[in-house]
């Protein structure tokens, strides 16, 4: 029943001799030490030979801490996955596959072909034979083409199957065992479709009035009855003892590059052919019954059959031609377009605008001829630019990620090839097994207006349950839209499953009409945040209320920031007395820029008849020390507000100010006999550091009252803003 926080404590300031970063949010530090522990001792930066506990050769620092650690971040020329694929750190990478959750790459620089072996080694144990559930990758201004399509491919379960992928030199061990069930199981499979096959030849031989041509009849007696077996191929059901396993996955899981076949999912016939040598001299003959020149790579040919090839399947083709990743049959230009999906609705990349095809394609890659392991559930980019390439691979993985829960793009310089990831989303949402349920796209520029990106999205994935779409400005060539796609505002929003949705406008007009079908399709929704719009019109921010009180019965969250609200202080308080909304958030809005003080007056009167409100937050509007003591009166005694949290930052409070507004709250607190639901107050960016002392002793009280969220900031930062409301 005793607590070991305190000795894990100790030993962070004994070991690690610094200060750990937000040491308040720490709920355990023995997670925290060992995680961190096991970290810096993989990147070099702790020294076990400096500690006396540590320097002894039994014992193993990273085999100790390695069950611990849930999140891992591997960094610059990827030292840290090196050292864990090493052979003698075995033990510690099976501990991690079965501890870690979270993988994350910074900063990473390019990188060798050894050092590649090691990753792919790595992330095949962690993801594929693991328990990694997210990949996040931060900071990569100039990112390695090949390192970068690696760690996509993995992430999303794609490798080659068999023997290309090893353990130096050596295949993998649960792959050898899993080949080795799986070639049991078709040794099986292959005696009993022997018999059906003969039994197949013989029916077709006591058939009357079907003549065969003599080069059809040499292939059947040859093949043993291979016709019958393709014809059961085709139709579907008939054929399973034809199949192992990885064509199996090949057929059904990766939709040959993602171009759907009407009538059936025999996309991949010829990888199932070569799977099975019984139907392997009919390859031609299938091709021209099914109607589609479909060469699929096979498994045993190809330039990078050497198991030592590690990285070769996908990650040369940056320094090559497309031709290196493809069958030697199927090089001219007609059949190298099977590995782009189709222009068909639904279909991945399109090729028009932001999305056209080039010789040498980095990444792109035939998804037939790769093996599908498990995959992660969570995909982060952040600040990492996606060339056309880049984003054309990243739709044919999207197309069949059925695992992905979580996409998060930031700040990827994706420009026209928005329309390429948003194809592979379409494919991706024809999956009845897709799990996709939140999505986050942010940039520096706009491709399109928001709005019209958010019905975009959401006609296409209304399975969706958070969309997020942010863009700091507006593109200048916005109206050159890529050719060919009808406009995203003509698309009809079917009823989604929306519960948050969050747009940050580039300076964009925010028309009602315009978001009116997506709040009319989202009955969910829950949460609505608008960021940096412009509101064309006096009757807008009306319009609006009018179509969400309408439209979204079950909002609970609504949050305005950088939107001017000075002219609809009408607006504010309708919002302020809703009785469904819980947290209202106006950032940033130039509430009380010519407002007067009845206005401040209503604002508090309305907030202490609403029971219903939990949260306001205020930051930004330049509330100072008089309007802060006055919303104390919110807490008064004939308050009948059960308001929780409340938020003031950055609004040019004052120590003085600041004490005064906890001498009322307390003497409010004491009239209602202690009785008050008030537990939060966040004081970020005021002026506090003016008068140390008595900033302190409100803090002191404050505290004892409710828990308070401040920071150590320097006030003189705010000089303009200070003169602004002199």
């Amino acid at each position: 029943g005793l607590s070991t926080q305190p000795i894990w404590r100790k030993l962070w300031d004994d070991v690690m001799k610094t200060r750990p970063p937000n040491s308040e949010n720490i709920t355990c530090w023995r997670k925290k030490f060992l995680e961190t522990f096991f970290s810096n001792v993989l990147h070099g930066v702790l020294d076990v030979s400096s500690d006396w506990r540590l320097n002894d050769h039994h014992f193993s620092p990273l085999l100790h801490s390695s069950p611990h650690v849930s999140q891992l971040t591997l960094c610059n020329m990827l030292q840290g996955a090196v050292e864990l694929a090493a052979e003698h750190n075995q033990k510690v990478l099976e501990n991690l596959a079965g501890s870690l959750r979270i993988l994350k790459f910074q900063h990473l620089l390019s990188s060798d072909q050894s050092i590649r072996r090691s990753l792919v080694l790595l992330l095949h144990r962690l993801i594929h034979h693991g328990s990694v559930s997210q990949v996040s990758m931060y900071s990569w201004p100039v990112p390695d083409t090949v390192l970068l399509v690696l760690i996509l491919s993995m992430s999303a379960g794609f490798w080659r199957s068999g023997n290309a992928l090893a353990y130096h030199s050596s295949p993998c061990g649960l792959c050898r065992e899993e080949d080795k069930a799986q070639s049991q199981k078709s040794a099986q499979e292959r005696a009993e479709s022997g018999r059906y096959d003969e039994k197949e030849w013989s029916d077709g031989e006591n058939q009357k009035g079907s003549p065969r041509a003599p080069e059809e009849a040499g292939a059947e007696v040859n093949g043993h009855g291979a016709d019958a077996c393709l014809n059961s191929l085709l139709s579907g059901p008939r054929s399973p003892p034809l199949r192992n396993q990885a064509c199996e996955e090949a057929s059904s899981k990766v939709p040959c590059d993602h171009t759907s076949i009407q009538g059936g999912s025999s996309c991949c016939v010829s990888d199932q052919l070569s799977c099975h040598p019984v139907l392997r001299k009919t390859r031609r003959r299938l091709k021209s019954a099914v109607g589609k020149k479909r060469r699929c790579l096979r498994r045993s040919r190809g330039p990078y059959a050497d198991p030592e090839d590690l990285y070769d399947f996908v990650f040369t083709v940056a320094r090559e031609d497309n031709s290196g990743l493809l069958d030697k049959n199927s090089a001219t230009e007609g059949e190298n377009a099977e590995n782009w999906p189709s222009s068909s609705p639904g279909s991945p990349c399109t090729g028009h605008a932001g999305c056209k095809k080039r010789g040498g394609s980095a990444g792109i890659f035939s998804l037939k001829a790769a093996h599908r392991f498990r995959s992660v559930s969570t995909l982060e980019l952040f600040s990492i630019p996606l060339t056309g390439e880049t984003c054309r691979t990243l739709s044919n993985l999207l197309s069949s990620w059925v695992s992905l829960e979580n996409l998060v793009l930031s700040y990827n310089g994706l420009g026209a090839n928005i329309s390429c990831i948003l194809s592979g989303l379409r494919a991706l949402s024809r999956h009845s097994d897709c799990h996709l349920r939140m999505v986050r796209v942010s940039d520096v520029f706009s491709h399109m207006p928001c709005l019209e990106l958010v019905r975009c999205i959401l006609s296409a994935f209304p399975q969706l349950h958070t969309l997020s779409v942010s863009f700091d400005l507006k593109n200048q060539l916005e109206g050159n839209r890529p050719e060919g796609n009808p406009s995203c505002s003509e698309a009809e929003i079917p009823e989604s499953c929306l519960e948050q949705l969050e747009i940050r406008f580039p300076r964009e007009l925010l028309h009602t009409a315009f978001l009116l079908p997506v709040l009319k399709a989202s009955r969910s929704l829950q949460q609505l945040s608008l960021d940096s719009a412009t509101l064309p019109c006096s009757q807008e921010l009306g319009l609006l209320l009018e179509a969400l009180r309408e439209c979204n019965p079950n909002l609970k969250k609504l949050s305005f920031h950088d939107v001017n609200l000075a002219e609809h202080q009408k607006e504010v308080l309708l919002l302020l007395q809703d009785p469904v909304l819980q947290e209202i958030t106006f950032s940033f809005c130039r509430l009380f820029e010519s407002s007067t003080t009845e206005f401040l007056s209503e604002i508090i009167n309305t907030v202490k008849r609403n029971s219903s409100l939990k949260s306001l937050k205020l930051p930004g509007n330049r509330l100072g020390n008089h309007r802060l003591v006055a919303l104390a009166d919110i807490f008064s005694e004939d308050s009948s507000s059960s308001l929780c949290q409340l938020d003031v930052s950055s609004n040019c409070i004052k120590p003085d100010g600041l004490l005064e507004f906890t001498k009322k709250l307390e003497g409010h607190i004491q009239q209602r006999g202690g009785q008050i639901q008030f537990t939060h107050l966040r004081l970020f960016q005021n002026w506090l550091d003016q008068d140390a002392e008595t900033a302190q002793e409100a803090l002191r009280r404050l505290k004892a009252v409710c828990s308070v969220v401040n920071d150590s900031w320097d006030s003189s930062q705010a000089f303009a803003d200070y003169i602004s409301v002199m």
